[in-house]
Parts: structure tokens; C-alpha cells; sequence
């Protein structure tokens, strides 16, 4: 039997929370799986390891369009799946499963807007395969024997995002890291991509930056074997969080302007802060609560883990 499952959300946060979907569909049939994502998802370097994937389909920028939805199309048809999970409301891929001749599509509701998007795949995937799922996920890879030094606490710190509004402020991580040294031997971890180098070099530049290991360099399979054997993520709502999780590492996660319910609220491992003043759980888009957590909320969840 050959199954694909259809997941064009952008990050790798989203391909972290659909994991256990994708686990499940894999499971229920006994058979690995294909994927259609997109290539940010890292998917490819994410599940490389995964005996649940068999195959991992890139959803290219020319499959967009009338032209591209005809290159999609012949992608699907020369594979012969028989079943297809379809985890988005699009008319368009439900014609092109259909064109491509698969006898059994499922997808979500056709057009289904400002869903929670751990709600809608939990809902959907256990309706398709009739058993309850998991919304833990996670993230299999042949993890190494640590070298890391048990002397200290190893902490990964995300200090990078996808958009300004959503980054706890980077003086606060050094003060953070400073202020944790100074009560629990630490090593710090800095979870950042290229695009990322100012807040990595302005990090390193501070006392407590200047023996860090930055991420920057390395592909993100490379960085697995560090983040699994942290002691704890404390970082803003990013992929390296949602990383984390899906590794078991317990993530204190800063929510300053995306929404909790569906990003902070999947795994008991992620422990999640909100602006001051903000109701819990009910920080969204536009919340724009960058300057309002608090500094010792972030540092006494910080201790309680580390202790």
C-alpha cells in the first residue's frame, strides 16, 4: 500500500506538530509513508532517520498555479498511491488527488479558515484512521552518546525567530545566561541560523556569549545531537523550540506575539510564558508583548527545571 500525506504549512515548527499524525497514518496501515512538504520545513534533514517516511516530496515554488498544480499533478500520478491524507482545506489538491487517480482521499473540511492547527489535525486524523492520537511528538534519530560536559547545565537558547515582534529582547538572554551562571555552572547553546548572525555575534560579544556554541554553521540534523542532550530550551516561539519537544527536552518557551492555544499548548514538555497582563493562553498574533514578560518568570521557571 502507498500512502501520502500532504503537509504545506511553512517551518519546522508545524512539520514537529504534525509529527504524530504522520506517525499515526504510519502505524495504522503498517507501512511507511510518504510526504509532500515544503523545503523549509527541513523536512528532509528532520526525518532522515525516520522509518515512518519513505519518501519526502518537496512542494517546489513552480508547483504553484495552473502550470504548477499540472507538474504536481504528474509528481503524484507516476507514484500510484493509494490513499492520500490531505492536511489542508485546498480544493486544488483534493482535484489533483482525485485527477491523479487515488482511490481514497481524505482531507480536511474544503475551506476551513482560522483553525487551530493542533485541534483540526488531531480531529481530522482520528476520524480517518478511527483511533486516538497523541498530540506528543516525536523526533526520531540515532542519537549519539553525550560528551558533553555533566560538570555543567547545557542550555540551548533560541534567540532568533521569524519576525521581530516575536523576539524576547537579546540584552534579556544575556542578562538570563549571566544571572543562571552565576547560581548553576552553565554552557549555552545558541539556536540560530545565519540569517540570524547580528543577535549571534552580539551574544558572543557579551562575557557570558564568548564560550558559546553557536548553531550558525551547521545544518540542522548536525544540531540534533546538541539540542537532545540539553538540560533545557529557553528560547522565543521558534522551529528550535518545537525541536525540543519532539527530542523530550523540557522548552520554556517565550510567547510574545503568536498564538499559544495552538503553538504552546501540544506537549506537556513545553512550559510557556505570556506578556504581563495578557490572560493565560490567550496570546495570538498582535498580542505585540515583546517588552511585557517578565524577566523573573522566565529566569524562577528557568531554576525549577535546572534544580
Amino acid at each position: 500500500m502507498k500512502i501520502l500525506c500532504v503537509q504545506p504549512r511553512i517551518g519546522m515548527g508545524d512539520l514537529i506538530i504534525y509529527l504524530p499524525y504522520l506517525h499515526a497514518i504510519s502505524k495504522k496501515y503498517s507501512t511507511s509513508i510518504s510526504v509532500l512538504v515544503k523545503n523549509n520545513s527541513r523536512a528532509k534533514e528532520l526525518l532522515s532517520e525516520d522509518n515512518h517516511i519513505d519518501e519526502i516530496i518537496l512542494l517546489e515554488k513552480n508547483m504553484d498555479g495552473l502550470k504548477g498544480a499540472l507538474k504536481l499533478y504528474k509528481e503524484i500520478k507516476k507514484r500510484k498511491f493509494d490513499k492520500i491524507f490531505i492536511f489542508n482545506s485546498s480544493l486544488r489538491y483534493n482535484l489533483i488527488a482525485k485527477l491523479a487517480g487515488i482511490k481514497d482521499v481524505y482531507q480536511y473540511p474544503l475551506f476551513l479558515k482560522n483553525d487551530n492547527i493542533v485541534n483540526s489535525a488531531k480531529i481530522f486524523t482520528e476520524n480517518a484512521i478511527k483511533e486516538i492520537v497523541s498530540t506528543e511528538p516525536n523526533l526520531i534519530f540515532e542519537k549519539k552518546i553525550s560528551s558533553l560536559d555533566q560538570n555543567f547545565k547545557h542550555i540551548c537558547l533560541g534567540i532568533s525567530a521569524s519576525g521581530v515582534t516575536k523576539r524576547y529582547n537579546l540584552k534579556n538572554y544575556i542578562k538570563l545566561a549571566e544571572k543562571l551562571d552565576k547560581t548553576i555552572q552553565c554552557k549555552f547553546y545558541i539556536a540560530a541560523g545565519k540569517k540570524d548572525i547580528d543577535l549571534v555575534e552580539n551574544f558572543k560579544k557579551s562575557r557570558i556569549g564568548k564560550n558559546a556554541l553557536s548553531f550558525e554553521n551547521m545544518s540542522v540534523k548536525e544540531t540534533l545531537n546538541y539540542i537532545s542532550n540539553c538540560d533545557l530550551y529557553i528560547g522565543n516561539d521558534t522551529g528550535w523550540a518545537h525541536i525540543a519537544v519532539a527530542l523530550n527536552i523540557k522548552a520554556i518557551t517565550i510567547f510574545c506575539d503568536s498564538p499559544v492555544a495552538a503553538y504552546g499548548s501540544y506537549s506537556n514538555k513545553m512550559i510557556t510564558v505570556e506578556p504581563i497582563g495578557v490572560d493565560k493562553g490567550s496570546t495570538t498574533h498582535n498580542t505585540l508583548g515583546k517588552d511585557k514578560i517578565s524577566f523573573d518568570e522566565v529566569f524562577s521557571k528557568s531554576i525549577k527545571l535546572l534544580n
